[in-house]
């Protein structure tokens, strides 16, 4: 359990400091400089094993790796546009997706109910909102959801960090593209490159191997259930280190999702045995 809190406070801690670079770096910049950073980290202390792998060991560490890295293009280009707390609390609409779909009663919808409630409270906030933002916070939900359960499974498939070490350099290859595309902004900086390690450590190696340590003994259930934490770092996270301060009705919103989703994972998991934490 305390890895993935760990983990949620670390990787909004990094959120909060690549957003205060985007004046001086694309945000596909950092994102590439995160991934990298981590990819050559966890190879060095995993050293992964490649022989012998099947193909669909492959499969699911390349499609971990397709998700880990949409997951971070998408919510940084969403940091970009609307606040850090605001596009965290629509990108947690991914797990709790996972969650829904997952109850086996129709009356845990009313967790949907009351998410839509929240994302609703939010459109009110017609200033600090756009359609861009929205949309690649959307986006970000969706390969969360994916991460989730390809996570889970690249844990029983790969030992150690060894699928994570994979599914980094994957992320960082299909993300290089992208990084010629706006030619590196910031990249020949070295604060940049600093920064950009720290965020990457931050962001990406102590939470998702915190993340993927935790899944191979707790159900995703549970793992949703705690990270219905994430919301509330993230917008803490902007205030101490963005100073972003969020309304009323922003807070009631995020309070709406994250409500939903401590009920709907919790439903899931009650019809279920628990694992040992």
């Amino acid at each position: 359990m305390w890895l993935v809190i760990v983990g949620i406070l670390s990787v909004q801690l990094g959120a909060g400091i690549a957003k205060n670079l985007f004046d001086d770096a694309d945000p596909t910049t950092l994102v590439w400089l995160r991934l990298a950073t981590s990819a050559v980290i966890l190879a060095a202390i995993a050293r992964p094993a490649l022989r012998g792998r099947t193909p669909d060991d492959w499969r699911v560490a390349v499609a971990f790796g397709v998700s880990l890295g949409t997951m971070n293009w998408a919510i940084y280009q969403s940091f970009a546009r609307i606040p850090l707390g605001i596009a965290v609390t629509i990108e947690f609409l991914g797990p709790l997706t996972l969650a829904v779909i997952g109850s086996r009663r129709p009356r845990d919808l009313v967790w949907a109910l009351l998410a839509g409630v929240g994302v609703a409270l939010l459109g009110f906030e017609h200033g600090e909102l756009t359609w861009a933002g929205v949309g690649f916070a959307l986006l970000a939900a969706a390969a969360w959801a994916a991460y989730i359960l390809l996570s889970a499974s690249t844990g029983r498939r790969w030992p150690g960090l060894d699928g994570l070490a994979v599914a980094s350099v994957v992320a960082t290859v299909m993300l290089t593209p992208l990084l010629v595309s706006v030619s590196g902004r910031g990249l020949g900086e070295p604060h940049i490159l600093v920064a950009g390690a720290l965020v990457g450590l931050l962001s990406s190696v102590i939470p998702y191997s915190c993340e993927i340590t935790a899944l191979r003994t707790i159900r995703p259930s549970v793992f949703g259930i705690l990270m219905s934490l994430e919301p509330a770092a993230a917008a803490l996270a902007g205030i101490v280190v963005v100073h972003e301060f969020l309304t009323a009705s922003q807070w009631l919103a995020m309070a709406c999702v994250v409500v939903a989703s401590v009920g709907a994972t919790r439903s899931e998991s009650r019809l279920t045995a628990p694992l040992p934490d």
